[in-house]
């Protein structure tokens, strides 16, 4: 089955030393790259993290220090990833919450210009989690009948999940939906606008969730002595609050988020990112 693409769209996978987005660092990434004529290109990259991969994260991916020592960093290879991607939208399993702000955390270290605010994500994960409720080996198993052996291999998750990706296409074209609040439709369809908005869960301004947005459309802070307060009016009130925040250990993009309200916020820009 193709699908209709107005633009590229990326599925892809990292592996890392370990699950914090500050602290970490990727040492594998994968991508498969669906162009317009549903033609695929795939690249892979080795990246030394220049720290130690946690005996944790090796144990699920069986990447070691000694596999990535000879690797180039990040900061190397950053240019030829983001023209690998080039305006494309982006696709994963679990990739709203991890995969996309971690990448794009790393993409701010090596001071390379990573466009967000124009993409559309999609998650195979959320579409598969609200139709059927299962992990990927299961997800692989269930929507196209065959064993996922090689898991938690870059390039093996990858190919699955677009597979998987295709196959839910075709399995739920016409199929009902009922959303919490009871409203029937049929959500899955072959559009990437209108799928990522049913899998886009989180109502984040930065990809971390740190700051979101309320019912009334403005940045609020999601966390600490201020949740659910005005970024603006925190900020107005006690502007110290944002210094703190940028020397503290929170993820680069939040910062640059954080730094951009405050920018627009005197010219009563819209700034909503995604």
């Amino acid at each position: 089955m193709k699908i209709n693409l107005e633009r590229p769209i990326v599925f892809f996978d990292l592996e890392t030393t370990g699950l914090s987005i500050t602290q970490d660092r990727i040492i594998e990434l994968a991508i498969l790259k669906v162009n317009v004529d549903n033609s695929t290109e795939e690249k892979t990259w080795l990246i030394n993290p220049g720290m130690k991969i946690s005996l944790e994260s090796q144990a699920i991916h069986g990447i070691s220090d000694e596999d990535v020592k000879d690797k180039p960093l990040f900061k190397q290879v950053a240019k030829d990833i983001d023209n690998f991607i080039g305006n494309a939208d982006l696709a994963g399993y679990n990739c709203i919450k991890f995969d996309i702000p971690f990448l794009a955390e790393e993409f701010l270290r090596a001071n390379v210009d990573f466009k967000i605010g124009s993409r559309r994500f999609l998650d195979v994960q959320n579409i598969f989690h609200k139709m059927e409720s299962r992990t990927l080996v299961g997800a692989y198993k269930f929507y196209c009948h065959k064993d996922l052996f090689d898991a938690h291999e870059a390039m093996a998750d990858t190919r699955a999940t677009y597979e998987v990706f295709l196959a839910q296409l075709e399995m739920y074209q016409g199929v009902e939906y009922r959303d919490l609040q009871g409203v029937v439709s049929c959500p899955i369809v072959n559009d990437i606008a209108k799928l990522s908005e049913f899998t886009h869960q989180t109502n984040n301004v930065d990809l971390a969730g740190y700051i979101v947005y309320s019912k009334t459309g403005e940045e609020v802070f999601s966390f600490g002595k201020y949740r659910n307060m005005s970024v603006r009016n925190v900020f107005e009130k006690e502007p110290q609050y944002y210094d703190w925040i940028i020397k503290s250990d929170f993820p680069e993009y939040t910062k640059k988020v954080l730094t951009k309200i405050i920018t627009d916020s005197k010219n009563c820009k819209d700034y909503r990112l995604f």
